[in-house]
């Protein structure tokens, strides 16, 4: 009897099916490498731990990337690692920055997560936000968290992906946990939730209020934020926040974040919210607002939302 062949396949069906191994696996990888605004982002992505599929998913980081690159006319770092976990239920969970020594954002993510979640989400934003900003010290967490507060909203809006109306009417609601409560020594000595993300989040509109109205509308804390990263390259470096400031200032011919710094930094100070937003021409209505245009300061809230050129 002839003697039985191998059950082996043929090495030139070895070496075919190894080629499409890794034109598969190439491609698993591109679908997971995003350019965006100038950078590369890596995403660590389990395609299968999520319901709606991976690709809601990397249009989500994506478009969160462009609409901070657009803010700060690129995206804050060269590169950039997001880390999905994916987490039971719905929603986006909350998440983590970091920049050393490489930039990387960790964001917990419901395994349920729907479309309409991912296209109204603030987290990610938030948090690629947080990579624009150098790293200042824990004592002044307000200013980072604050920021991240207030541009993400603006940003937002900037980019088409959530309406002016909606971001006023949630600073209305919000803004005034940032004011000071009895016992408080300042920004840079109260560090309750309120004061850190909300009193921040004022600290950065007084600041932008105040730009534009002394460059008559020329320039914004748009114009001294972008200047702070072209300096600085973001959170992978250490400056004191005197520095952030003055680099800010010095972008915007004003001394309007030193100034405004030397007034909160250790005392409790309490602007007029409801006045400001009645000069800004944003009006309480029910559980909303209406923006009106005969306002003192109308031009102003429409330049701080105005896209800017990259």
């Amino acid at each position: 009897m002839a003697r039985p062949s191998s059950s082996a396949p043929p090495a030139a069906v070895v070496a075919a099916l190894a080629a499409l191994l890794s034109v598969l696996t190439c491609a698993a990888s591109a679908a997971d490498e995003l350019r965006v605004a100038g950078a590369v982002l890596h995403v660590e992505l389990d395609h299968g731990a999520f319901s709606s599929g991976a690709a809601p998913i990397l249009e989500w980081v994506h478009r969160s990337a462009d609409i901070v690159g657009r803010y700060y006319a690129r995206f804050p770092t060269p590169t950039v690692t997001v880390r999905l976990a994916p987490q039971s239920g719905p929603g986006v969970h909350g998440g983590k920055t970091f920049a050393n020594p490489d930039a990387y954002i960790r964001v917990q993510l419901g395994r349920e997560v729907t479309t309409a979640e991912l296209l109204s989400d603030w987290v990610l934003v938030h948090e690629m936000t947080h990579l624009a900003l150098p790293d200042t010290g824990g004592e002044h967490a307000w200013l980072s968290e604050g920021l991240a507060t207030y541009v993400e909203g603006v940003a937002r809006v900037q980019a088409g992906n959530r309406s002016e109306v909606d971001v006023w009417a949630e600073e209305m609601r919000s803004m005034s946990r940032g004011l000071p409560a009895a016992g408080d020594h300042g920004l840079d000595h109260t560090h309750t939730w309120g004061r850190t993300y909300w009193g921040g989040a004022m600290f950065c509109l007084l600041a932008d209020v105040d730009i534009r109205r002394r460059t008559q509308l020329r320039f914004g804390l748009q114009d001294a934020l972008r200047a702070v990263l072209r300096a600085s390259g973001g959170l992978a470096t250490d400056w004191p926040i005197e520095r952030v400031l003055r680099t800010g200032d010095e972008a915007v011919g004003t001394r309007t974040l030193e100034e405004l710094y030397a007034q909160m930094k250790d005392t409790p100070v309490s602007p007029d919210l409801m006045t400001l937003w009645r000069e800004l021409g944003v009006l309480p209505e029910g559980d909303s607002v209406r923006l009106v245009d005969d306002a003192p300061l109308a031009a102003v809230r429409h330049a701080i939302m105005r896209a800017r050129e990259r």
